[in-house]
């Protein structure tokens, strides 16, 4: 082989292999603008992706402030305030953040659950299952309604907001728990606004067994 032909087919592979990797080159720059295309356009047709959704608990894990866009159940006195769910400690006592951002603890008026977190003591018969209605109840970041009663005062000696809890759904917390046998009515000092309410709750959950009034002796 002459000396000019093979300088010639080493000139031929190299334009050879020099064109692979720009048509190589090509290909991958034009799946990286398919790649971000896509992204703009779930961003535009779903914008809940960069703020963590419409509840309150953020992409990063924080609980926010309720928005003051939720819908308020028609059931939710007018007097309540929004709040967003932060952590449910037991079936009775909750942490959540309000509209002024500033993180409370608050126990249910009206209504005692078994124990599960008290330090130094068992969990109490049904505890378990009072906690998990509670939490099923109150999901993370969802909102919530508080209203207080004066006949209650602010707070009590663990200095938790004393309050009645309305859901999403529109139910009263405190209410559902004493009717399905979750909690015993709680009349800790003066009666309490819904008290009538809660007492025949408590009858007929006992009457039928519901609950704790079945499992618990």
């Amino acid at each position: 082989m002459s000396r000019s032909t093979a300088a010639s087919r080493r000139r031929n592979s190299s334009r050879s292999r020099s064109g692979g990797r720009s048509r190589s080159g090509g290909r991958r720059a034009l799946l990286g603008l398919a790649v971000v295309a896509v992204g703009a356009v779930l961003v535009i047709a779903f914008p809940q992706l960069l703020d963590g959704g419409t509840t309150g608990d953020s992409s990063d894990g924080t609980v926010r402030p309720p928005s003051a866009d939720a819908s308020v159940p028609s059931t939710v006195p007018a007097a309540a305030v929004p709040a967003t769910v932060e952590r449910v400690v037991d079936g009775d006592t909750v942490v959540v953040v309000p509209a002024d951002g500033a993180r409370e603890r608050l126990r249910l008026i009206g209504v005692d659950t078994p124990e599960t977190v008290k330090p130094d003591a068992p969990v109490d018969c049904f505890g378990p299952e009072a906690s998990e209605f509670t939490t099923d109840a109150l999901p993370l970041g969802s909102t919530v309604w508080l209203e207080d009663d004066a006949s209650q005062g602010d707070a009590d000696r663990y200095d938790r907001l004393l309050r009645y809890v309305w859901t999403e759904g529109g139910g009263l917390l405190n209410q559902q728990l004493v009717a399905s046998g979750l909690g015993t009515e709680d009349t800790y000092d003066q009666p309490y606004r819904y008290r009538d309410a809660f007492v025949a709750a408590e009858a007929a959950a006992r009457a039928s067994g519901a609950g704790l009034w079945g499992a618990c002796r």
